[in-house]
Order: C-alpha cells, then structure tokens, then sequence
C-alpha cells in the first residue's frame, strides 16, 4: 500500500494525461479534498487537462448544503471552478445509501457530460477498496466482484477513475492536516446502521488475523487476472455464437465450454439484447446449469431472465426477446420437457 510519501500526483494520474476534461466529486471529507488538491498540482505540472469540481448535496443533513458551499470556497482558493448538484425529490426511507449512491452517479455523470468532461474521479482509496471485498466476500461474490473496484472503469452513466485507490485513508488525512486543508468528518461513516461502519469497527481485529488491505488488495489482483481470463475465453466464443438474428445465439461453440465460461457467455448474451447482464449472480447461474442440462438431453428449455424471455431450442440455438414493462417479475415459463429435469428455473 502506497503511503502519503508517495503523493507524487503523476503516477498517481497515470494514463489520464490525454482525458478532455475531468471533473473532481469532493465532498469535503480528507479523501476527497486530497483528490481536488492533487489534481490541480498534476494539471499545473503539466498534464494540461482542464479541471472542474463538483458536490452532490444529498439533503440528508441539515448541515449539507453549508457543507457544500464550503467545499465550493476551498475550490475557488485554489483556482478550481465549481458546481453544487442537488439531489432531489423525496428520500426512501430503506436502503438509503444505496439510493443516494446511484444518485450521486447519475448527477456526476450527467453533470460531466453538461461540461464536457470525458471522466469523473472519486477519491476511493485502499481502505474503501478493503470494505468494499469483505461485504462483497460475505455476500457470496462471484470472481469478478472479488476483483474489487477499478482505478479506470467504463460504468452504464460514463467514465469512473480512482486515482487514489492505492493510498491509506491515514495517508489521505495525513496530507490534509500538513497542507493545513480542513475537512468535514461524516457521521455516517461511524453510524452502525450501515454495513461499511460496522466492517470498519471490526477493521483492527481483521487486521491482526491477517485481514489486512494488502493482503486482500492480493486477492483482487489474483481475481481480476482469473477474471480477465474468464471473459477472454468467454468474449471468443460469443464471436461464434451470432445467430442468423440480432437476437438469436448459436450455442453449440459452447459444448464442453467450462461452467465459468458458460455464465459470462450467458451475460453477454443478456448484455448484447437487454443491455446488461442480469443483476442476480445466482439467477444466472440456475439459468446455466439447466441450459446445459437441456443440451445434455437434446430438449428445448424456457425461462425469463434479466428482462427477457429466453428459448432454447432442441438445436442449440438461444433466442431472446426483451419482456415488455408490464410482464417484469411474473413467473417464468415452464420448460418444455419434465420440470424434474430443470430444478429452479430463474424468474426476473
């Protein structure tokens, strides 16, 4: 793990020099604020991309909006413009965070592409990185979630970048209290409520069994490279499973293909007509054990999934049609064949 003597903006903004324009989220927490004034250093050595920041207000505090035009003083010190974006409407009374997190994306992302801005960065950092595979690993993560978070990753609303990932969160508050930049402490971050406060009350205890972020930054790096391998396999069979229609699948270049392979084949597919993968891995998986059941026994197979109606025929050949609104969450199809055969077919 990187450490705050090696808050050398340039390799840490590696690979960005060539980006139209970035716009920095800062909350005004010592992460963020570690960002902005790292990215205005690294635009001024020479990186020449033009520079924006911009604060979500959640309104879930009373105190945000002050919070907010704060972080727009501290910017403008630094010669940096600066953008409050609200969210608004109504706030659900269950899974909050959550809610406030797609948000939060959709008004950076939306706001970037206002701007001109070809990406946003975030000031996720290596403790974030830690919490974000423990709650991944206890969820039952597939491979690629293991994988941890991306320093440069393409998401539904745009380009996410990472800069920091590689730091402490010590580092981080290190670098502010030395550069004599203040910063907002958010009380969500110790409330029990919430999942990553509670995995970051048991933090030390982990650490002391072996726990630590380098150790599971290890396990990403091994999961990303079986991750990488998983989709090269898959990638090159579904070059060769293009039907004689957009939304049809040839899946006999599949035979023998290892499960693995045959479940991100599958997202792919999903991916290709629904525009993502399912969003349930578990779903996915059923829907891969009985295709390949259905192709051992030479019989037809249907279910609806991620937003469409699939259909095996007895050739091989997958079809998929996307469900329309009103059907989404109605009980799959029954298979054309015994249902013993075929035990829980996935409904989406």
């Amino acid at each position: 793990m990187l450490t705050q003597d090696d808050l050398d903006p340039g390799p840490l903004f590696a690979g960005f020099e060539r980006l139209s324009g970035l716009l920095v989220a800062v909350s005004g927490g010592p992460d963020s604020l570690t960002l902005m004034r790292l990215a205005r250093r690294w635009r001024d050595a020479g990186a020449g991309v033009a520079l924006r920041v911009a604060t979500v207000d959640h309104g879930l505090r009373p105190d945000s909006g002050a919070e907010a035009a704060q972080v727009g003083r501290w910017a403008r010190e630094l010669g940096l413009e600066h953008d409050i974006l609200v969210w608004r409407g109504a706030k659900p009374a269950a899974g909050v965070q959550e809610k406030a997190r797609e948000a939060r994306y959709a008004l950076l992302f939306d706001h970037a592409r206002l701007i001109g801005a070809q990406a946003v960065a975030t000031a996720h950092h290596a403790d974030d990185q830690w919490e974000t595979l423990l709650i991944r690993l206890a969820r039952g993560s597939g491979i690629a979630g293991l994988s941890g978070m991306a320093r440069d990753q393409i998401m539904r609303g745009g380009r996410l970048v990472r800069p920091l990932l590689g730091l402490s969160k010590q580092a981080l508050i290190d670098f502010c209290r030395r550069e004599g930049q203040d910063f907002f402490d958010d009380p969500a971050n110790a409330n029990p409520v919430f999942a990553r406060a509670r995995w970051r009350a048991v933090a030390p205890a982990l650490h002391e069994l072996g726990l630590t972020p380098e150790r599971l930054e290890k396990l990403a790096e091994r999961a990303r490279k079986a991750d990488e391998a998983i989709e090269w396999a898959a990638r090159d069979v579904f070059a060769r499973t293009k039907g004689p229609e957009r939304n049809i699948f040839d899946l006999r270049p599949a035979e023998g293909a290892p499960q693995a392979v045959l479940e991100r084949l599958l997202a792919l597919i999903f991916a290709e007509i629904a525009g993502a993968a399912p969003a349930r891995l578990e779903r996915l998986e059923v829907f891969a054990k009985n295709l390949r059941l259905a192709r051992e026994n030479g019989q037809p197979l249907r279910a609806t999934l991620g937003g469409c109606a699939a259909r095996l025929d007895a050739r091989g050949l997958l079809s998929l049609h996307k469900e329309k609104e009103r059907r989404r969450g109605a009980p799959t199809s029954s298979v054309a064949a015994r249902t013993s055969d075929f035990p829980g077919l996935p409904s989406d």
